[in-house]
């Protein structure tokens, strides 16, 4: 076989806007003939999804996966919304979750390389972004496990089973009876899907998120010209309500509407009999971070053919 070099493999990247190992492969069946090469890659449709891959995916579905003590959550993004309705785009991301779980994949890189049905999830999603005509990206992905008990999950604005918009995992480390723990641990997922929290509990709070909160209400605090221990038992309050926005150990249940979510653990620790302690938790809402275009973006460009 003839040797490939790097530099080569890398301008046939740069050309085609194809992956690294389809550029390798492509040079290699035709013996470093870039031409050759290049026209390989544009047959196979290659080529043009690489072009595909600088426009904004921000829609797309969650998927989520639950099996004994582990679970996992995964986002593939398209372009439109429609392609997140597409049967085959949906098949791809439950297949790519299923194997997630079953193999103990922890990275997007890992997932990728996986082989699923005789080749990578990665040649898969190609494959599919040169049918269908949008860039699509397997953007992220995260498991739970728990030594004993559940992970809990949800799905919010579901378009299939365990596809949807929002995706929660909730691992609750317990040897009280699964099917009590998958009840709370449901209720506790649809309470974080509608409350967003940012941490676990106050000690995992982003420290500089603390810090600027407490800036904020110590200069507020400060106008009011009362005594500095008055002011800082003020800025201490106030950052008590700001945890019982953000932490979800501090926050009110939604389903009651009284009790704090470390209450409910506890009241739910004597009523099943063992202690029940909320491990950790995962919530990925579609499309959070990546910036929309509002114009230019492949969306507007179809409305705008459409109408003439």
């Amino acid at each position: 076989m003839t040797e490939i070099s790097a530099s080569l493999v890398k301008e046939l990247r740069e050309k085609s806007g194809a992956g690294m190992m389809d550029c390798k492969k492509a040079l290699a069946e035709h013996k470093g003939d870039m031409d050759a090469a290049m026209d390989y890659l544009r047959k196979k449709g290659l080529a043009a999804a690489g072009k595909k891959a600088g426009r904004a995916a921000a829609e797309g579905l969650v998927s989520v996966g639950a099996q004994g003590t582990t679970a996992v959550v995964v986002e593939l993004n398209a372009e439109t919304d429609f392609v997140a309705r597409n049967e085959h785009f949906q098949s791809l991301l439950s297949k790519t979750t299923d194997y997630a779980l079953k193999n103990k994949v922890e990275t997007v890189e890992q997932l990728k390389a996986a082989t699923v049905s005789g080749k990578t999830i990665e040649a898969s999603l190609t494959e599919l972004i040169a049918t269908i005509g949008e860039n699509m990206t397997l953007r992220r992905m995260q498991r739970l496990s728990v030594s004993q008990g559940v992970v809990s999950t949800y799905v919010h604005n579901a378009l299939a089973p365990n596809l949807g918009k929002i995706g929660v995992l909730v691992a609750l480390e317990s040897s009280a009876p699964a099917d009590k723990l998958s009840a709370l641990g449901r209720q506790l997922a649809m309470h974080i899907a509608a409350t967003r929290p940012e941490s676990l509990d106050v000690a995992s709070l982003n420290k500089d998120t603390i810090a600027r909160e407490r800036a904020i209400y110590a200069d507020k605090a400060k106008q009011s010209g009362k005594p500095d221990a008055i002011i800082e038992k003020m800025v201490e309050g106030s950052l008590r309500k700001f945890y019982e926005q953000v932490v979800l150990l501090e926050q009110t249940f939604v389903i009651d509407g009284e009790n704090k979510i470390s209450a409910v653990l506890e009241k739910a620790s004597k009523e099943f009999g063992a202690p029940v302690k909320l491990t950790g938790f995962v919530r990925y809402e579609l499309g959070e971070g990546v910036e929309k275009k509002a114009e230019g973006d492949f969306a507007s460009e179809v409305a705008k053919m459409a109408a003439g």
